[in-house]
């Protein structure tokens, strides 16, 4: 806006606006170099040739084919992920490291490897071919979900819900699957992120207070979100062998028809939380299984499968699983140590709306306690 109406447009303009970006997004890394304190090999090349990732129109989204392009298999592919959140979507360190449960310093030190190791072996950075598509798929995939799920929660900051992530996010798959309308992975990635989307504007008050799905009123959720994420996973289902994204959004899909909390078909959600951790186990699966468990089986049931969880420490400062452990003691009528529980939740939330949550909680077990 300053520079074209006295200099002209420019030959290529998209390149042009993508390098202006490119020089920007180098700015913002020499100044939030607060866990990097190495250089950062990336920016010495900066003076480079733009490459011809612009060129390739294989891929029609100029960020989608910037995801591709940083999703390179000579990487391990939680970094192509970590990698790829960082310079292409534009997360923070702290963000990505809560997606991965680490510390925000081993994250940092992982980036400047990754960022070392693409200098050292001449990683080309190029969008494949068209063929070469399907390897990076994964990895885009993970990508565009990570990004929603910032958006859906966001780490830390006032507002929960960061809308402009989840939109993005949304687009980029309908474009991934406009690009390979086969992958079935992509139209159930699609169809979970829609779900989950549609219940967007019943989950906080006017104030900026949390509301828990049991508590949402259901007629605020977006029916049209509904019926599109429904129908695209239940075409996934017919086609086939459900994967990790298909299998979560089949749960999302429970949640949104149930037409109250008590119609919830809680027993299939269990058991489609069993099947998913045992086809990917992962220990967040893993605490919302025992979630489900409890719904099915009783509070005590889901209890000793968090006391488990939780003796392993896979999940150590993941505010989530304490906060789980103290609503199950709720509901149990243990008031004392549910209280324990949330008071430790607190210490490892980053979350004003969900702090403000959990304190909340925790003066109405305090209350029970002393009654």
């Amino acid at each position: 806006m300053e520079r074209w109406p006295t200099q002209g447009l420019p030959a290529n303009p998209r390149a042009w606006l993508v390098s202006a970006g490119r020089f920007k997004a180098i700015d913002r890394l020499r100044r939030e170099s607060r866990f990097e304190k190495t250089a950062d090999p990336v920016i010495a090349r900066s003076e480079a040739p733009f490459p011809s990732v612009l060129e390739n129109e294989d891929v029609p989204d100029d960020r989608l084919r910037l995801i591709f392009t940083c999703c390179h298999p000579a990487l391990a592919p939680e970094i192509q992920t970590a990698l790829t959140l960082r310079t292409v979507c534009g997360l923070t360190t702290e963000e990505i490291s809560r997606a991965f449960l680490v510390p925000a310093a081993t994250m940092a030190q992982r980036l400047v490897r990754a960022k070392a190791k693409i200098r050292r072996a001449g990683i080309p950075y190029e969008v494949p071919p068209a063929e070469h598509l399907a390897e990076r798929l994964d990895s885009a995939l993970t990508v565009i979900y990570l990004v929603f799920t910032e958006g859906y929660s966001a780490t830390s900051g006032d507002t929960l819900i960061r809308r402009e992530l989840c939109t993005e996010a949304i687009r980029l798959a309908r474009v991934l699957v406009e690009l390979l309308p086969a992958e079935r992975e992509a139209r159930a990635l699609l169809a979970l992120m829609l779900l989950h989307d549609a219940r967007r504007d019943a989950r906080m008050t006017p104030g900026g207070e949390i509301v828990l799905l049991e508590e949402q009123d259901r007629s605020r959720w977006d029916s049209g979100c509904i019926e599109e994420g429904s129908a695209l996973i239940e075409a996934v289902l017919r086609e086939g062998r459900a994967g990790y994204y298909a299998l979560q959004a089949a749960i999302a899909a429970l949640h949104s028809r149930a037409a109250s909390p008590a119609a919830t078909d809680w027993p299939q959600i269990a058991a489609l939380y069993g099947l998913l951790l045992r086809i990917y186990p992962s220990p967040v699966i893993e605490l919302n299984h025992a979630v489900a468990v409890a719904m099915v089986d009783g509070p005590e049931q889901g209890l000793r499968r968090l006391q488990a969880l939780e003796a392993r420490g896979v999940l150590r400062g993941y505010h989530l699983l304490p906060a789980a452990k103290a609503d199950l003691l709720r509901r149990s009528g243990r008031p004392a140590e549910a209280a324990e529980c949330y008071t430790q939740a607190l210490g490892w939330v980053t979350h004003e709306a969900e702090r403000r949550f959990l304190e909340k909680r925790l003066a109405e077990a305090l209350s029970a306690t002393s009654r």
